[in-house]
């Protein structure tokens, strides 16, 4: 199987509210000029500021099936602007400014026709996105993500429940003590991870690059979610599109994993979306595309080429 070919650059971005000139990082893999290939797929990564990194097998949606795949690290993490000043500043890191970015990027790589893929936080700034309207958008997927942080908590509340009962009293210990930087904390949090993030445990390298962007700059994870995925106490915590779902006009498809955090009742909801397909992946959580590789390019390829 051939590699397609990836090219890589910074798109310049300007916001009123931005302190400094700042780049967005971004890769592509495949031709957006060819008239010959299909419509371009973005990926939108989780997080907040996450990165592009744990998404890359995606790539082969370029490989095998000729689609232009678009990967970028979103403002604050990865490879674009970091702005570790503005930690704790919930007026500034925004979703509007992720919204405001991802135009950006469209308008500078010349795509007038695309598809999103958004996983976890990712899927939730691609509901805004579509929520808003845009004339180039004509397939939107939204992967293991919450309708409302509110039901987020919940479902994960609902997992820790099932934990053993020494891991989630380290949890609540040191959440209550706001220990978060403590490693026997960090050690209960993993043994979350291990059954609701990514059941590919040692983690894939991919994944390791991912959660070792948070590592080095946790500015806008920390600011916009918490400390970890279940303690959620940025200015994401009253976030929800449940009044505005219906707005989406584009055929979507809703993934999940059958251990997910975004339990399926996070995901009722986006069923007020006119056009909508849901699938959940058996045996896979909130990383499904590391999980269940194979089963998740399928459902996604049948999605784009065929969904009407």
């Amino acid at each position: 199987m051939a590699t397609s070919k990836a090219t890589e650059g910074r798109v310049p971005f300007s916001h009123p509210t931005l302190p400094k000139a700042c780049e967005t990082w971004y890769k592509v893999y495949g031709d957006l000029t060819s008239s010959s290939t299909g419509r371009p797929l973005v990926i939108l990564h989780g997080g907040p500021g996450m990165g592009h990194n744990y998404l890359l097998n995606l790539q082969r949606l370029s490989d095998q099936y000729g689609i232009p795949v678009v990967f970028y690290d979103q403002l604050g993490c990865g490879r674009s602007t970091h702005l570790q000043e503005k930690r704790l500043d919930t007026d500034f890191w925004v979703p509007e400014l992720f919204v405001a970015e991802l135009d950006n990027l469209l308008e500078h790589l010349g795509i007038s026709e695309f598809d999103l893929l958004g996983q976890s936080w990712g899927g939730m700034l691609g509901s805004m996105f579509a929520i808003r309207g845009s004339r180039g958008l004509k397939r939107l997927i939204i992967s293991n993500s919450p309708a409302s942080m509110k039901l987020w908590v919940e479902a994960c509340n609902k997992w820790r429940s099932q934990l053993p009962r020494d891991v989630d009293n380290v949890l609540t210990r040191h959440e209550e003590n706001q220990t978060y930087d403590d490693p026997e904390y960090k050690s209960a949090v993993e043994e979350f991870y291990k059954r609701h993030v990514c059941r590919v445990y040692p983690f894939p390298q991919d994944l390791l690059d991912t959660l070792a962007n948070v590592e080095v700059d946790d500015t806008v994870y920390y600011t916009m979610n918490g400390p970890s995925e279940f303690t959620v106490i940025g200015n994401l915590k009253t976030w929800s599109v449940i009044e505005d779902v219906h707005k989406i006009t584009v055929p979507t498809l809703l993934l999940n994993g059958e251990w997910d955090e975004a339990r399926d009742s996070c995901v009722y909801p986006f069923f007020q979306i006119p056009k909508v397909k849901w699938y959940t992946l058996l045996g896979a959580s909130h990383c499904s595309n590391l999980e269940v590789p194979e089963k998740y390019m399928e459902v996604v390829v049948e999605f784009l080429k065929n969904a009407a």
